[in-house]
């Protein structure tokens, strides 16, 4: 490790090193450089003197470089060079100016929870932003100041202490800005919309390094796009998000175990409870969120799947029973229920942070699939093909299928033209984890089923274009499918790139306008001499 408070260096060291830097003069300062491979030591020694003094820089051989990089799902993995952890924001424009000055690619993360294809494009310098990890709640109590590093847990935690609230995503151990700023799904938008709809105000470096504050009064263009596309637009240090009173002191969950005979009454029960898509029909806002799965639990069958479904009620076990009803009326395996405080739900419905989702390291290749119905057919179809899949490939018996129903009266409340976040009218998502230890000789089978897999879904509802919630997408699949098809929302989108980010260099996570320089090109830049391209880089 080097420890940028540690490195001390007269100013005419430190001009000399940056003499190095630039072997030959710039006219006007307007030219830019890469160079081979910088060291973490050159890189502490030349940008540490202008940071705050608690900032960190890892290389390779450092012992918590792995612990940096380390990622929940390898298979598409960055190439990291180096890593450097911000201590401030005012670090983090001083970070972007270096590394675009040097050439070097740049990707900004906080928890390293992403899973598209497209990050595998980039080699070069990691942003660490998990120490900005402040949460202020204001005066008013109306909302509160978060780190770009914050994650869901320890906001959940943290406000439910206080007595609040605020809208973050379903699975405690990822970041809240990544799924945040791609629009974000969480357990209260039937309350409150997606996650960015609670957005005030957002603190943002862009490309060049200049640190910007965007809100509804200023840049207001830009903030329509970050709510729905920012992955393409800045890295967020800081924002400003709107909090709610806490509500209730316990919620309440029911798990179900159910075995594959009652995968018909279970779809037929999921689709009569959200009302066949109609959003104002029975699937209330306090009914919060309910997830199924098909997965395997040897204890039960070690031959054929399982369905594991689980539902969360923002209130009592009396008040949740009557939507429950049909549910209980299917045999069960088991069932197990109870009532915690909201900060625990994630861990008594499967996702918190000892759950498979939060297991780092294990290869996740994914497809997803954006409905409005379940259809029964297709998902026995599914189902039947996971059977297959699993007795062919033993080594896939951890993945999961997997099926996701929000509460929406919260999302349907918002004016969807006032976001980039293109798919309000999508109830359902889902999802296939084809699961097993990183090997590259079940790469090829495994992203056949899971492309077989999100193909039935989109088959299954031929009256919808196929739609991918960006978080969740695999990383070749349209822009369109990703961010509307409306022509008019691409347009605005590419718009404001060419006036916010005009060389495209926040293109390595599902970028509205493709990444034209791959990692497969980078070897012959850094060659430590002048050239003319500008770095790539992208916040998440």
């Amino acid at each position: 490790m080097t420890r940028l408070h540690r490195v001390a260096l007269s100013s005419a060291l430190l001009l000399q090193s940056l003499a190095f830097a630039s072997p030959e003069p710039c006219l006007n300062g307007l030219c830019h450089f890469t160079r081979n491979k910088l060291a973490s030591r050159t890189v502490a020694s030349e940008l540490g003197p202008q940071l705050s003094k608690n900032c960190n820089v890892y290389g390779p051989d450092d012992t918590q470089f792995g612990n940096c990089t380390a990622r929940y799902d390898p298979f598409f993995t960055p190439k990291i060079q180096m890593v450097v952890q911000p201590a401030t924001e005012e670090d983090v424009p001083k970070i972007v100016q270096y590394a675009s000055a040097n050439g070097v690619p740049f990707l900004a993360m906080a928890r390293r929870h992403g899973m598209t294809s497209t990050l595998s494009e980039f080699d070069g310098m990691q942003i660490d932003m998990s120490l900005l990890d402040k949460i202020e709640i204001q005066p008013d109590g109306k909302s509160a100041i978060l780190g770009g590093g914050v994650f869901a847990k320890n906001i959940m935690e943290k406000l439910w202490d206080a007595g609040y609230v605020t809208s973050s995503g379903s699975t405690s151990c990822v970041g809240l800005l990544g799924p945040a700023l791609g629009g974000g799904r969480g357990r209260l938008e039937g309350y409150y919309g997606v996650v960015s709809d609670s957005f005030l105000k957002l603190n943002v470096v862009l490309a060049n390094g200049t640190a910007i504050t965007v809100s509804e009064t200023e840049h207001p263009d830009l903030f329509w796009a970050m709510k729905g596309a920012g992955h393409n637009f800045g890295v967020v240090t800081s924002l400003e998000m709107k909090i709610y009173p806490r509500g209730v002191d316990t919620w309440y969950y029911k798990t179900y175990i159910w075995t594959q005979d009652k995968l018909e009454a279970v779809f037929e029960a999921s689709n009569a409870f959200h009302n066949d898509g109609n959003h104002a029909g029975h699937h209330l806002k306090e009914m919060a969120f309910n997830m199924g799965s098909y997965t395997m639990i040897p204890s039960i069958s070690e031959t054929e799947g399982v369905i594991f479904w689980s539902f969360v009620y923002r209130g009592s076990k009396e008040e949740a029973q009557p939507y429950l009803d049909a549910f209980d009326a299917i045999e069960a395996v088991s069932t197990e229920d109870g009532n915690v405080p909201y900060p625990d739900i994630p861990g008594v419905s499967g996702t918190g942070m000892n759950s498979a989702l939060c297991d780092y390291g294990l290869n996740h290749v994914h497809y997803p699939a954006g409905l409005k119905v379940w259809n029964v057919t297709t998902q026995r179809q599914i189902y039947d093909l996971y059977n297959e899949k699993i007795r062919e490939y033993p080594e896939f018996q951890r993945t999961t299928v997997n099926m996701e129903d929000y509460s929406h009266e919260g999302v349907d409340a918002i004016d969807p033209d006032t976001s980039a976040y293109p798919w309000r009218d999508r109830g359902l998502l889902s999802f296939i984890a084809v699961t097993y230890d990183p090997n590259p000789a079940l790469d090829e089978a495994a992203i056949a089923w899971a492309q077989e897999t999100r193909d039935l879904w989109n088959a299954g509802a031929p009256d919808l274009l196929p739609s991918t919630y960006v978080n969740y997408a695999h990383g070749d699949e349209s822009a369109e499918s990703m961010y509307g098809y409306e022509p008019w929302r691409l347009e605005k989108l590419r718009g404001l790139k060419a006036q916010y980010d005009p060389d495209n260099l926040f293109s390595y996570y599902n970028p509205i306008i493709p990444n034209m320089n791959p990692r497969s090109t980078h070897e012959s830049n850094f060659q430590g001499r002048q050239i003319g391209a500008k770095s790539k880089s992208r916040g998440q």
